[in-house]
């Protein structure tokens, strides 16, 4: 991979407030803050409103988490993300997506598996990716499990994550590091005190 073309931001460059969510975001996907987050940031009022609105569809969109995951793993693995594929599996566990999905999410929504609901998703998810479109026939199957507000959900979930992958490939947005291990402090090796 290539050097980013836009370092992730310092403190200086983001701001206090943005550096604390960057911060905030990286402990609860257990990474130091997201290049992602620090990259946008640099742009301080558009990483804001792109955050707040970003939230509302992960983690506060009304689709159940697995579902959520499944549409952005399969985005981020249709468009050759893996900055997003890495991050999202992370995340995903959490929501109950394992291992055999995240393999199955690879051969896509033919895979053996997918209960109904899912195949129609994630055939959803394929086409809007594909055609930028949905065909009357995935249309029909998808109205089948979901509510029209949750069909607009679901088309701007995966054309928000479609968005994201555009961006980190042309910034070269490199992958989170894990913080490195500290040990607890005024413990011994033990575990005492």
């Amino acid at each position: 991979m290539t050097a980013p073309r836009v370092t992730p931001g310092r403190i200086r460059d983001v701001g206090v407030v943005n550096w604390l969510a960057c911060r905030i975001a990286g402990k609860a996907t257990g990474t130091g803050p997201p290049n992602l987050f620090l990259t946008l940031a640099r742009r301080r009022g558009l990483f804001r409103g792109w955050l707040w609105f970003a939230g509302r569809l992960m983690p506060g969109g009304t689709l159940p988490r697995r579902e959520t995951e499944l549409v952005i793993l399969r985005v981020a693995h249709l468009r050759d993300c893996r900055y997003e594929f890495d991050h999202h599996v992370r995340i995903a566990r959490r929501a109950g997506v394992r291992e055999r999905d995240v393999a199955r999410l690879k051969e896509g929504p033919d895979a053996e598996g997918w209960n109904p609901r899912e195949r129609a998703i994630l055939t959803a998810t394929d086409q809007l990716h594909d055609r930028r479109d949905l065909d009357d026939d995935a249309w029909t199957r998808l109205r089948t499990y979901l509510t029209e507000g949750e069909c607009v959900e679901l088309t701007v979930l995966a054309g928000h994550y479609e968005m994201l992958a555009t961006v980190i490939t042309a910034l070269r947005v490199q992958p989170d590091q894990a913080p490195p291990h500290r040990p607890q402090r005024g413990r011994s090796r033990s575990g005492r005190r």
